[in-house]
């Protein structure tokens, strides 16, 4: 993507509407900085680029922001309503750099529990770090999550970051050295595992206790934009996003504090849902695949397994018809468009998983059919073959299973199913042009005879057999003509 000066960033500030939509703000190489939404586009956008404008510009974060802004894209939408919820959709699914850091600045509370120590504590604390803890939240009532806390303790036994247990004997430990055990009304002193069963079921408690709260903020977000209060809707959006992501990573507390995953052999679609933290069991998967012969021939495969296996009766085979030459991101875009955008108009379900045969720039080519078609995307990963990497539509990084784990191995198997039906189309039409073309050098063949005859025989093959009455039985394909083609081709 061409990089533009800042003269170019204000005059497209210039012919922006005065209409309600959402703006991103991009670098030099197309990567979103920012989402925002705006009552007003042009007036909205055009504050970040005036010097009389400081409260907003002189904000660090913000003025660092602009510094790095080399594109605007916008889209319009109808009201402010449909702006917010675009905005958050956006949001959630590209996780920009400045969005995270200035939702980060907020500051909401984390549950945080280490399973590397002897004995967890739950803690609060303000940044989710990249390390092995669960974390729960983020809360934005610090004095509920407080009290809640302070019931867990009274209620499970468990211990608080300001606890100092001592070690007593070979696995045994003493919580607390003053009379809050009796308070408490749980044994003081404790075995390891005795204490992480008191710390597993807490967090079961505290997961629901999360649930619980979502529900509220979303109704609490709902009532806001019900009133218009849309900058509130939007704080409480903001939470709702960071709350469920949280939920979707939090998984039962491991016995085995060395690791968060299961012990027991797992089957690959199981196993698949554990390791790309998918909210059900993947049993319907979907694959894609583009072929193509330096932009010509371009066609499209998408392959169905159920349960782990090919569910061939449902594989699909597409054309690329939105534009000719070679451009992978586009025909991706057009057959998972075409795919899904008919299943809803049919009322028929989404896979529970959809795999695209490729890295990045092709699962957010996907991901575009969805958002541009305001329709709402099941969970979606990209492989990309150099590496067998996995690439994600959030915020998480790339991902490279165990190269002989059973869930690799069946995400490799539809890739290399969708790649095969996608080659063997292409030859098949490949191979029909080539042999159609044969028609082209007769003498007198036009393209009405042409069409004509292969609508008839509809192979070449079949075509070659036929006698000159058969021949004749087309429609403007006369005496003279059916001998002079018969002849041509036999010769051939």
């Amino acid at each position: 993507m061409p990089t533009r000066e800042p003269g170019k960033l204000k005059k497209i500030v210039r012919q922006l509407p005065h209409r309600p939509g959402v703006y991103l703000m991009k670098d030099r190489i197309g990567r979103i900085l920012y989402v925002g939404k705006a009552k007003d586009l042009k007036k909205r956008v055009g504050s970040y680029f005036q010097p009389s404008r400081r409260n907003l510009v002189e904000q660090p974060k913000i003025r660092a922001m602009v510094g790095l802004v080399r594109d605007l894209e916008v889209i319009e939408v109808r009201s402010e309503a449909e702006a917010l919820l675009l905005e958050g959709r956006l949001i959630k699914r590209w996780k920009p750099k400045y969005n995270t850091d200035f939702t980060d600045d907020k500051r909401f509370l984390l549950v945080r529990v280490d399973p590397g120590e002897s004995l967890p504590r739950f803690r609060l604390v303000r940044f989710k770090k990249d390390d092995r803890s669960l974390y729960f939240g983020p809360f934005a009532h610090s004095g509920l999550l407080r009290k809640t806390l302070g019931e867990m303790r009274r209620r499970f036994g468990i211990l608080l970051g300001d606890a100092r247990p001592t070690k007593i004997a070979e696995d045994r430990w003493q919580l607390y050295d003053d009379v809050r055990s009796e308070i408490y009304g749980h044994p003081n002193t404790v075995t390891t595992s005795a204490y992480r069963e008191r710390v597993e079921n807490a967090s079961v408690f505290l997961d629901g206790k999360s649930r619980e709260w979502l529900v509220e903020l979303k109704e609490s977000m709902s009532d806001a934009a019900q009133k218009r209060e849309f900058e509130r809707a939007a704080e409480y959006r903001d939470i709702v996003f960071a709350l469920e992501s949280t939920l979707q990573k939090t998984r039962k507390f491991a016995r085995d504090p060395r690791t968060f995953f299961p012990r027991e052999e797992l089957d690959p679609v199981a196993e698949l849902q554990t390791v790309l933290n998918l909210p059900e069991k993947p049993r319907v998967i979907e694959c894609f695949d583009i072929s193509h012969i330096s932009g010509t021939f371009a066609v499209a495969s998408m392959v169905r397994f159920r349960d782990g296996k090919p569910d061939k009766r449902q594989y699909r085979r597409y054309k690329i018809k939105s534009f000719v030459g070679n451009d992978d991101y586009r025909a991706m875009e057009e057959v998972v468009a075409r795919r899904y955008a008919r299943l809803m108009r049919e009322g028929k379900p989404y896979p529970d998983l959809v795999l695209i045969d490729g890295g990045i720039g092709q699962v957010r080519a996907a991901l575009k059919a969805f958002l541009a078609r305001n329709l709402e995307p099941p969970p979606l990963v990209g492989l990309a073959k150099k590496r067998e990497t996995v690439f994600f539509t959030d915020e998480r990084p790339p991902l490279n299973l165990r190269l002989h784990s059973a869930s690799l191995k069946l995400l490799q198997r539809l890739r290399d199913e969708a790649h095969r039906f996608a080659n063997t189309f292409n030859a098949e039409i490949r191979s029909r042009r080539i042999r159609e073309t044969i028609l082209d050098d007769v003498p007198g063949m036009g393209p009405v005879r042409r069409r004509a005859l292969l609508t008839h025989f509809k192979t070449i093959e079949k075509l070659k057999a036929a006698s000159t009455e058969e021949l004749r039985q087309v429609e403007g394909i006369g005496p003279q003509f059916s001998e002079r083609l018969q002849s041509y081709l036999q010769s051939g």
